[in-house]
């Protein structure tokens, strides 16, 4: 509360005069400044319902911008029916930028398995995961893509709040832990990168066994150095 405090404090350090004609003119006017501040933050809430409906945001970032902007229409509702005057020290323009960074989804590690034999090819950052856990995830992955449309990227939750992320190529898949639910976009990029991947492998990928230590990784440029063969 301390926007509250704020406003008590100036209060009572420069209590007010008798409000005069220009006094009561200068007040409607700030009001109606909180008016149309509160309409723009009523826009805002709409657009963030277009952007999660669209898969431009994930899950957390709606739910923690839409209490984010309700409760600064309740703060700026509450100043104003007392100090209209005050208003703008209720606001909080700017920190939905700063609340969309912290719950942005972020990749931790990747990993490619081959299709075939399940395996793991390559790993890049901390991939914890057991492969004893991921082999048969991925069994059932596989199997429900060749059942349902579309279903060539999927995503699950995990453990800690944690997502896994599957993009299945002809010869692999790609695994990706992310922090936080990836949006749309994330997994098309990571879709795009994972084909250019096939594409130029495909020499090495249809030879068996796959000589690992041939494989290129266009992922570098985006992602950052893999590792063949994790142990």
């Amino acid at each position: 509360m301390d926007w509250l405090e704020r406003i008590l404090n100036d209060r009572k350090n420069n209590p007010g005069k008798r409000a005069g004609p220009d006094d009561v003119t200068a007040i409607s006017a700030t009001a109606e400044g909180a008016k149309t501040y509160i309409q723009r933050v009523h826009k805002k809430i709409e657009d963030l319902v277009g952007d999660f409906a669209n898969g431009k945001i994930n899950a957390a970032q709606f739910q923690k911008l839409y209490s984010h902007y309700q409760l600064e229409i309740k703060r700026i509702e509450a100043v104003a029916a007392v100090w209209p005057e005050d208003w703008k020290s209720a606001a909080r323009e700017g920190e939905s930028v700063v609340i969309l960074k912290q719950h942005m989804a972020t990749a931790k590690a990747y990993a490619i398995y081959e299709n075939e034999s399940g395996l793991p090819l390559a790993t890049l950052g901390n991939f914890s995961l057991d492969p004893a856990l991921v082999i048969p995830m991925l069994s059932a992955y596989h199997s429900a893509t060749r059942e349902i449309f579309g279903a060539g990227m999927r995503t699950t939750e995990i453990e800690g709040g944690q997502h896994l992320c599957f993009i299945q190529g002809r010869t692999t898949t790609l695994l990706a832990i992310f922090q936080n639910e990836p949006v749309d976009n994330q997994l098309e990029h990571l879709d795009v990168l994972h084909r250019t991947f096939e594409g130029a492998n495909q020499p090495v990928l249809t030879r068996k066994p796959i000589e690992v230590e041939k494989l290129i990784f266009p992922h570098r440029y985006f992602l950052g150095e893999w590792r063949n063969k994790p142990g």
